[in-house]
């Protein structure tokens, strides 16, 4: 917080950018882990009630992170985007393209 209010892009430099581009990273990756784990133990709480022939399980924590792992670089890719002016509909959809291949990926590993 303080990097963010004491100084400018320009001031902070290279560093200070990167610096702040992985604490965004990092913040968002444990948002959305607990977010995801927090909507699968409410979700399967409330679904629970139903008859079906598997049972559904809560994601597990590590599950989760592993999924906010490449759900946490999509806001951070869009704001370098913004950042450098090349926000368009066609940089939304190849994000888009990254994130739902990156899941893919987990869920075939997993």
């Amino acid at each position: 917080m303080l990097l963010l209010t004491a100084t400018t892009p320009a001031t902070a430099g290279p560093f200070g950018l990167l610096g702040i581009f992985i604490t965004a990273y990092l913040a968002s990756l444990g948002l959305i882990s607990f977010f995801l784990y927090g909507v699968t133990k409410i979700a399967t709480f409330f679904l629970s009630g139903f008859a079906v022939k598997k049972p559904l399980q809560p994601m597990t924590l590590k599950r989760a992170y592993y999924y906010a792992t490449v759900l946490a670089a999509v806001p951070v890719m869009l704001v370098g985007l913004q950042s450098v002016g090349a926000m368009g509909i066609y940089e939304v959809v190849l994000v888009a393209i990254f994130a739902t291949l990156g899941c893919v990926y987990v869920t075939k590993r997993l």
